[in-house]
């Protein structure tokens, strides 16, 4: 499992002043322990996570650290690409601001085909309790009636025709994983946009206009976001711990 784990999380200070996003503490452990807690539950056993603000910290938690250099200036699939070497066979590629239960990452885990991509069927009644108004963070996410992906991550003008949306988890074989490195390759060196500005959901839906069979993997909840301060507060009412683990109560 590759844990990409860079961001400063500007949105959750103070906790975060001298953290990485990762390591904000949920009910007295750091989100990415309880999210790695959790893939162990599920059968996983191998991680590496990708830093980047305060990398450092990181150190603790029992996996090799990568770090992304240019943390400040790139996004996800940056770091992604900082962990290429990682994913030359079938892998699991998570944010690490995302907890997920068990099932829902053994199930990701297993999915059949090259480029899979976990999203949440029943995402609308968070989004209410995550933002005043869904609008202002909903992106498009529809799909085909065989279950590839025809839209993902772009800006709409309502709710009615969003299906899901995209949680932060990808499941990649190693095929899946070149496929997608070598469009960010392409895009990386790119004079004319500034493509390691790119986010995942422009990957993912370069690679479907182009194309690409990206599946989804739908789910109805079974994980949540801290991006916020709320996002925190919300965590804390809808999760319980469990022995050595977080349980998702939604």
């Amino acid at each position: 499992m590759v844990l990409l784990a860079a961001g400063m999380g500007k949105r959750l200070q103070p906790v975060t002043r001298d953290l990485p996003k990762c390591m904000t503490p949920l009910h007295g452990r750091p989100l990415v322990h309880w999210q790695m807690a959790a893939a162990r539950r599920a059968g996983l056993s191998e991680f590496t996570l990708v830093g980047g603000y305060r990398a450092d910290r990181l150190a603790g938690l029992g996996a090799p650290v990568l770090v992304n250099p240019d943390y400040e200036t790139t996004n996800m699939v940056e770091s992604l690409w900082c962990a290429r070497e990682r994913l030359e066979e079938d892998v699991l590629v998570s944010y690490s601001d995302i907890l997920c239960s068990p099932g829902l990452l053994s199930a990701a885990a297993g999915a059949a085909h090259d480029i899979s991509v976990a999203v949440d069927m029943r995402w609308r009644a968070y989004w209410e309790q995550r933002f005043p108004d869904p609008l202002s963070d909903a992106e498009s996410l529809s799909l085909e009636p065989d279950g590839r992906i025809r839209s993902i991550g772009q800006k709409v003008k309502d709710l009615d025709g969003i299906e899901a949306q995209f949680i932060g988890l990808i499941a990649l074989s190693r095929r899946g994983a070149r496929t997608l490195l070598d469009r960010y390759e392409a895009e990386r060196g790119s004079a004319d946009r500034d493509g390691r500005r790119m986010f995942m959901t422009d990957l993912l839906q370069g690679a479907v206009s182009d194309g690409v069979a990206v599946h989804a993997v739908p789910f109805p909840g079974g994980w949540l976001e801290v991006d916020s301060l709320s996002d925190l507060e919300l965590g804390r009412r809808l999760t319980r711990p469990q022995e050595d683990m977080l349980e998702v109560l939604r």
